[in-house]
């Protein structure tokens, strides 16, 4: 796994993105439901803008605002990790 995804953060975006894309801000939002408390901006635009560097994340603009989506080697990365957890738990 990379460092990229090492941060719990990181994995729940990826894990959020799995089923569809998402504006930014409905990301956060249910981050902050999950997590039950507020994330400041700069912390969690910082954790999405690294995973987009890191290419586990694309992001496309759909009018004013910014759609983020996995790529193939993000949902890689998340399925392995999914795995990983599977095997713990058993």
């Amino acid at each position: 796994m990379t460092k990229y995804v090492q941060s719990g953060m990181r994995r729940d975006v990826l894990a959020l993105l799995a089923s569809e894309p998402r504006r930014g801000q409905q990301l956060k939002t249910a981050l902050e439901a999950h997590y039950d408390e507020h994330i400041e901006p700069k912390t969690f635009y910082g954790a999405l803008d690294a995973l987009v560097d890191a290419g586990h994340v694309e992001v496309e603009q759909e009018g004013v605002h910014d759609v983020y989506d996995l790529t193939p080697g993000g949902r890689r990365m998340l399925e392995t990790h999914v795995d990983w957890l599977v095997e713990q738990v058993q």
